[in-house]
């Protein structure tokens, strides 16, 4: 397990959310556990998909899971749930705060011409 995997802990909320396999045959060679870290690891870095690790199995494989579920709104169940359990253990709070590092204009924003110039 990589640094960056998902821990045990998260794991085991994670995992009972998941669609269960209803595919009858030989088991699979890749966990799905290793699939989702592919799949977080291609989001977090933003690599294209041919290009993630081996370690996480056939970029294929990762990538047509990934779209399944998210066609089948597997993701979008995943979120909905998850947000619940944070909501019921108060982690979700409305307070927000806003300051002016947040909102940065590009250098060249400060002067946006001169007077008379159009």
């Amino acid at each position: 397990m990589g640094r960056r995997d998902l821990p045990d802990e998260q794991w085991a909320v994670l995992e009972p959310l998941l669609p269960k396999g209803t595919k009858a045959g030989r088991p699979p060679v890749w966990s799905r556990r290793q699939l989702i870290d592919g799949m977080r690891f291609r989001v977090r870095t933003g690599v294209p998909w041919r290009d993630l690790p081996t370690d996480y199995g056939p970029w294929g494989r990762i990538y047509h899971l990934f779209r399944r579920w998210q066609r089948n709104g597997t993701w979008q169940r995943i979120l909905t749930r998850l947000q619940a359990l944070a909501d019921a253990k108060e982690a979700i709070t409305g307070d927000l705060g806003v300051d002016s590092t947040v909102c940065r204009a590009h250098q060249h924003a400060a002067g946006a011409g001169k007077r008379g110039d159009l």
